[in-house]
């Protein structure tokens, strides 16, 4: 308990346009057998994040979700905590990236906020980059709301080379609107851990809805 199927049900039902999983290799978060299970109940946009070991582009390939984000998580890392550098990996990322949209999977990866790095990642064949918003986070919670600009330039550059921009960690309630009303172009955040702990005091659904007017 709870549920997570019936969860993810749910979550639908109360507006949320999409379900984002990051399985990782000691299924700490989401077990690759929940993933699996998923697939029959996500109605909306299924986005599967992680990093790409043999192990998870096998489950990807099974599943076909709409979306999978490509996160550079090292084995030991507690969270997600640095964005790709595509230029040093940008061969391998290539490959991976052509694999899954061969098999009709939207790809995306996470990327820190820096607008040069946007054309690696353009080169990899990548349909979006997600911006890695921790930085973005602390600084607003510290009042410094020009920590927004390298994600506006990143954004900019993206959308110059043809790339959707996604967004995710760290989002909440407080810091969102700001967020998608100063970035250029964002068509999509992922929010697990915020949403869930305001949803102790607010309940789930109303969460889901407070989220949905911050987007608006």
């Amino acid at each position: 308990m709870p549920d997570l199927l019936k969860v993810a049900h749910d979550i639908q039902n109360f507006g949320a346009e999409g379900i984002t999983i990051h399985p990782r290799p000691d299924e700490r978060h989401i077990r690759y057998q929940d993933a699996l299970d998923l697939k029959s109940v996500v109605s909306t946009e299924f986005n599967i994040e992680g990093n790409p070991i043999p192990e998870f582009i096998d489950l990807v390939l099974k599943i076909k979700p709409e979306q999978v984000t490509l996160v550079p998580d090292a084995v030991d890392a507690i969270t997600s905590n640095a964005g790709w550098d595509a230029g040093k990996h940008g061969i391998f990322l290539k490959e991976v990236v052509d694999e899954f949209k061969r098999n009709g999977i939207r790809t995306s990866l996470f990327m820190d906020p820096v607008a040069s790095m946007m054309e690696a990642a353009a080169a990899t064949g990548t349909d979006r980059i997600e911006l890695y918003t921790e930085a973005y986070a602390v600084a607003f919670e510290k009042g410094n709301k020009s920590g927004v600009l390298p994600y506006i330039e990143a954004a900019e550059m993206a959308n110059k080379l043809g790339l959707g921009v996604n967004a995710g960690h760290d989002l909440s309630l407080y810091n969102l609107h700001y967020f998608v009303n100063e970035v250029p172009g964002v068509l999509e955040v992922s929010i697990g851990h915020a949403l869930i702990t305001e949803a102790l005091y607010f309940g789930l659904q109303n969460v889901v809805s407070m989220y949905l007017q911050k987007l608006k």
